[in-house]
């Protein structure tokens, strides 16, 4: 059959296109679709993963939905496996509505973005007008996300107790420690009890291969791809699988997954972060519109004063956490998510101005208004997707964990000084995939996709959550790479209103035209 499981719609909002720390924002809109189960297992005899695409290719049957059209198709578990089971892959279809140039397949990034709600929410969230035009506009959920075969961990209450932990002590103390090994292990246990076999085998590899089957199943000879953030890690690795099937590939907010090592990236990242909150107060300070809105900087004098400022309010809230009137405690870590939330884009900033004035005035509601919109969690308790069990699921078996002490504190040491008020938040996280039940698989070999189309690769000089630098490297690896770089802050470029930008790729898109080497957009 060709219906999604257990869910009724599109949750109606646009996932923002990033890597962990991420942000979400819901908008309200209802397709109408009529839903029932996906066929159950099955297998398909001994063969290898050419012959199971081929065993699994098949027409797509689409059903109208709303103002799309919506569809599933099998795939199957475990790609190296014969006699494996079958999972179903949810699909969305905005066609094109003039000379259609054929099929465009987006992701949005997480990982555990979903594609189905990128587009579901209009696809004007997904690509430029003249895009949609032209192309039939394919949103999908990777396994393991939103509404193809998912990772499920429990529901609410679990992720209250993972995203929202009542740790003990200072970051990084033996207490501390304690028990955050004790939530990581409930939470790998809930996410092993209540997904089965299905996560050991989400990994971006399986994924990759999963896209190769949409687009045979789609009847195309190239693949025509749009990655944000995680999704240019999706799309990095399918060109070097299948680099005589890339088409037209544009790659924006890149991730590469082979510049340096993990413990690098994420110094990197953490003082990416730290850049934009930098250049936040600076504006701030300075009580320019673009931070302040219509109200007033929370801070005076000078940078690194109000820097300091700013890292005492975090470690104070971690040490006396302030308490709402329904008695959610917000501890420093909470704050931290809740300041990145507004650094991906600088439309944002007023929002970080806001909260952050009524913390210092011991309210913490904006604060966890700001984190609960980072982790999908909705005023009454309940959560928009899974986008959190999907992100570790897959994180956790992409790059495993090292969750030896010593490092961990050298991590810790790191990340405080490329990321003074941040970085600590984000050490220790090899804790959680220390305590997974699956994984790691085996990574993919650098990619320099020989014989691939061009490949068009977009990166912001001050995203934080993608570092400009891997931009850089991943269009260079890549050897038909070009580079097409944003000068400015917030998270990807592509179709948030920079004409440069937008007119470049258009012009790769839709006619294949090459942007000029190193165009720079400011």
């Amino acid at each position: 059959m060709t219906y999604w499981q257990d869910e009724t719609a599109p949750a109606g909002r646009p996932v923002a296109r990033a890597v962990r720390l991420r942000v979400w924002i819901a908008l309200a809109v209802t397709l109408g679709i009529v839903l029932g189960l996906v066929a159950g297992a099955s297998s398909v005899g001994r063969l290898v993963p050419h012959a199971l695409l081929q065993a699994y290719t098949a027409p797509i049957d689409w059903q109208r939905c709303g103002d799309f059209r919506c569809a599933s198709v099998e795939a199957p578990l475990d790609w190296s496996d014969a006699g494996t089971a079958s999972i179903h892959l949810a699909l969305i279809e905005h066609r094109a509505t003039e000379r259609r140039e054929g099929a465009l397949l987006v992701n949005p990034g997480g990982p555990g973005g979903s594609g189905v709600d990128m587009v579901g929410s209009g696809v004007e969230n997904a690509v430029t007008p003249d895009v949609a035009k032209h192309f039939d506009v394919v949103g999908f959920d990777p396994r393991g996300v939103g509404y193809s075969s998912r990772v499920r961990c429990g529901g609410a209450a679990e992720l209250d107790r993972f995203l929202y932990p009542d740790l003990p002590g200072r970051i990084g103390s033996a207490a501390w420690l304690a028990a955050d090994r004790k939530v990581a292990d409930r939470f790998a246990a809930a996410c092993a009890e209540h997904t089965g076999a299905l996560l050991g085998h989400v990994d971006t590899t399986s994924a990759a291969r999963d896209l190769e089957l949409l687009r045979a199943d789609l009847g195309e000879s190239k693949l025509n791809y749009l990655g944000y953030s995680y999704g240019t890690a999706l799309g990095s690795v399918y060109a070097g699988l299948y680099p005589g099937h890339v088409g037209r590939f544009v790659l924006d907010g890149a991730e590469d997954l082979w510049s340096e090592s993990s413990e690098a990236a994420s110094d990197s990242q953490a003082g990416a972060f730290e850049g934009d909150l930098r250049a936040w107060m600076r504006a701030c300070l300075a009580g320019e519109d673009r931070a302040v809105g219509s109200g007033t900087c929370p801070f005076s004098g000078s940078m690194d004063g109000a820097m300091d400022r700013l890292r005492t309010l975090l470690a104070d809230t971690e040490a006396h956490p302030l308490v709402t009137a329904g008695g959610r405690e917000l501890t420093g870590a909470v704050l931290a998510t809740a300041i990145a939330t507004p650094l991906y884009r600088t439309s944002e900033w007023p929002s970080l101005t806001t909260m952050l004035a009524a913390t210092l005035h011991g309210d913490p509601t904006k604060a966890f208004r700001l984190a609960d919109q980072y982790n999908g969690r909705r005023s009454n308790g309940t959560y928009m997707d899974n986008q959190n069990e999907a992100f570790t699921a897959i994180g956790c078996l992409d790059y495993g964990s090292d969750d030896d002490l010593a490092d961990m504190r050298a991590d810790a040491r790191a990340l405080a000084k490329a990321a003074p008020v941040l970085g600590p938040y984000q050490a220790y996280s090899g804790v959680t995939c220390g305590a997974w039940k699956y994984g790691p698989v085996d990574y993919p070999e650098p990619v320099t996709a020989p014989g691939a189309d061009p490949i068009i690769v977009v990166g912001t000089t001050g995203d934080p959550a993608t570092p400009y630098a891997d931009a850089k490297s991943l269009a260079a690896r890549l050897d038909s790479g070009h580079l097409i770089t944003k000068v400015g802050q917030g998270h990807t470029a592509y179709d948030l209103g920079d004409e440069c930008v937008d007119d470049s790729v258009d012009a790769y898109l839709l006619h294949g035209t090459v942007p000029a080497d190193h165009l720079r957009c400011r």
